[in-house]
């Protein structure tokens, strides 16, 4: 007995991940398979990835350290082993992790003779510190050494401007680059007599996240850069000051989904995938948000302002930076709920 075989036009594109390490504490390797692909689309998928993985991820950095009674990076102290140079290029190094958006600082009090690792570091419970082992510097004799280190979170690169620092304060040139590199390599296969593709990603990471937790996250970057166009529409402002929507926007749309309601789908959509880091809140706001399962804005989005003021130690300043961050980043205005 032949059984018809129900043909579907447009599979959905899928992942997994085919290959997990962990090279060290500092280098994480993940390898992914994502199809299948028209042709032409995995290379199109792999350069946005690529170009998201080490542009768009945020990470944690020391930017600047604070020594008092030194003058210059290029003075050395008695007792200890390095210059003040050679410390500042070993903090550069120092790989942590921030749940914070807002600057942290961090420090280091110690006495010699000691070796001083990356566990001397007292760091807010916000950031933590993903391989305690990393080398700092070497008291040789009974001195203290007391550091005040600034630790913030970005993208990118940061060349930190020498002049608009004072005396004892240091400058580092932060490095907020979570991915140590990406690869991807697209190749072809036969698929009911047609052509498909299969787009094949290798990621490094520094161990401040997961393979895994770094697709996710670029994945969401790139629709949070997608979003606007998705809700945008066109519009003309007559003489009078009323509002026109352009009506060809509307006629690109096929006759049976003019009745729903697009814009407000599309943001109920996009809302599932956008989690509570875009706020950008302070530690105390986001961590109260975290403990009681709000991980996205649709989460958040269920809750009105009084909700919010009944969480176990989210008090009314909180509640406030929630509301202005939504209203700012979203135009939101949970208050009206």
């Amino acid at each position: 007995m032949i059984k018809d075989e129900i043909e579907v036009p447009n599979p959905i594109v899928q992942w997994r991940c085919i290959e997990s390490k962990m090279e060290s504490k500092r280098l994480l390797y993940g390898r992914f398979a994502i199809s299948p692909f028209r042709k032409g689309q995995a290379n199109t998928v792999g350069t946005a990835m690529r170009r998201a993985l080490l542009n768009e991820i945020k990470g944690a950095s020391i930017t600047y350290a604070e020594i008092k009674k030194v003058k210059h990076e290029y003075c050395t102290i008695i007792g200890i082993q390095e210059s003040i140079h050679d410390i500042l290029i070993n903090l550069k190094e120092i790989v942590l992790k921030s749940d914070s958006s807002e600057p942290q600082k961090a420090y280091i009090s110690t006495e010699g003779p000691k070796k001083i690792t990356a566990r001397d570091i007292k760091v807010p419970s916000s950031v933590r510190v993903i391989d305690s082992t990393q080398y700092i510097a070497t008291l040789t004799s009974a001195i203290s050494l007391d550091i005040v280190l600034n630790i913030e979170k970005d993208c990118g690169y940061r060349i930190e401007n020498l002049q608009k620092y004072q005396d004892g304060v240091f400058p580092i040139d932060a490095v907020f680059m979570p991915i140590r590199n990406v690869n991807y390599s697209v190749h072809s296969f036969e698929s009911k007599e047609k052509i498909k593709e299969i787009l094949f990603l290798e990621i490094w990471t520094d161990g401040s996240l997961t393979p895994k937790e770094a697709l996710y996250e670029a994945s969401r970057n790139l629709i949070d850069l997608f979003i606007p166009l998705i809700n945008s529409e066109r519009k003309e402002i007559l003489s009078d000051g009323v509002e026109k929507k352009d009506e060809s926007n509307i006629c690109s749309f096929p006759a049976g989904l003019r009745s729903v309601d697009m814009e407000k789908m599309t943001k109920d959509m996009a809302f599932k995938h956008i989690f509570i880091d875009q706020l950008e809140l302070p530690a105390r706001a986001y961590n109260c948000l975290k403990r009681v399962n709000i991980h996205t804005i649709a989460d958040l989005l269920k809750y009105s302002k009084d909700d919010l003021i009944k969480i176990k130690n989210f008090g009314k300043k909180s509640v406030e930076q929630v509301l202005e961050a939504l209203k700012k980043r979203f135009s939101l205005d949970l208050s009206r709920k």
